[in-house]
């Protein structure tokens, strides 16, 4: 029997996304019989299937896509469930955004995603999908393109969800200074940063941490900031200490902060780490803000 390909298999995943897929149609999505499947459950404990409260068989949808793709790799059962195994894949993994990537392929990438957010919210799937196949991409040798074309829908995609983000419910504004050279993951967290931000209801505007004097004057009047964020690992000193310097000039105590460990020094400094996410330091600037103004200036 042949498996499901193409539309049949986007039917297929749109309806049992959520219920899970019993044994007849798990077997044809697979191409092979049902008894086959079972003896595979028996055996090698994989796909294991979850029973109904009918005490019916259903299947989860990503075991059975990883097996899937595993099988037509290796084309041996007991290797493909290993490989389906080691990747861990499941609905949006890394390993399967990462698949379309190699295919050069933005709408299985989007589709991935979409699937993501159908069990993640944005930010689960932006730390736990997005970002890590980013890196995944990243660390083999010889798929530069790969990377490039990863890296180029990852920035479309960060940017289409900005656009739908809610308008701002916080009166606080954070300002942004990235840093980040051209493409790369460290260009991707700083965009995911600013969704992270705006999602959470703050006012956010990031700039180039070259601006110079007289544009940085304007941003701060525009957005008064209560915080300040240093982004990105290209930043010097002296670029540093005259943004510092500009916005003391307008008056500003908005206190600096680093992400990801982007201030240009080795060693100890003064400056407040947000941490390594984009969840851990919105979680961050909100405890900060979130705190009185009396009891700001005493800590």
């Amino acid at each position: 029997m042949q498996g499901f390909s193409g539309n049949n298999a986007c039917v297929v995943e749109e309806r049992h996304a959520l219920s899970g897929i019993r044994t007849n149609a798990a077997a044809e999505l697979l191409g092979v019989s049902p008894n086959t499947l079972r003896s595979w459950e028996r055996r090698f404990g994989y796909p294991e299937p979850r029973r109904s409260a009918g005490g019916h068989r259903q299947y989860e949808l990503g075991e059975l896509e990883a097996l899937r793709r595993a099988l037509l790799e290796t084309h041996n059962i007991s290797s493909a469930i290993e490989v389906a195994r080691q990747r861990g894949e499941g609905p949006g993994s890394a390993h399967r955004l990462l698949e379309a990537f190699d295919r050069f392929d933005d709408q299985l990438a989007d589709r991935f995603l979409e699937e993501s957010l159908s069990l993640r919210s944005v930010e689960r799937t932006v730390e736990e999908i997005l970002l890590p196949a980013i890196d995944l991409a990243f660390d083999r040798d010889g798929r530069e393109a790969e990377h490039e074309f990863g890296c180029r829908w990852a920035t479309g995609w960060l940017h289409a969800q900005r656009r739908v983000v809610p308008p701002a419910t916080r009166s606080e504004g954070v300002l942004l200074f990235d840093s980040s050279a051209g493409l790369g993951g460290e260009a991707l967290h700083v965009q995911a940063l600013e969704l992270g931000l705006r999602r959470a209801g703050f006012r956010v505007l990031l700039l180039s941490v070259e601006l110079a004097q007289e544009r940085v004057a304007r941003a701060m009047r525009a957005l008064a900031p209560t915080a300040l964020v240093l982004c990105g690992s290209g930043a010097t000193l002296d670029a540093v200490g005259r943004l510092v310097y500009a916005v003391r000039q307008m008056g500003s105590q908005a206190p600096l902060f680093e992400y990801r460990n982007a201030m240009p020094v080795t060693g100890s400094h003064s400056v407040p780490s947000l941490g390594e996410m984009p969840t851990d330091a919105v979680r961050h600037l909100r405890a900060r803000v979130d705190v009185p103004p009396q009891a700001r200036a005493v800590s």
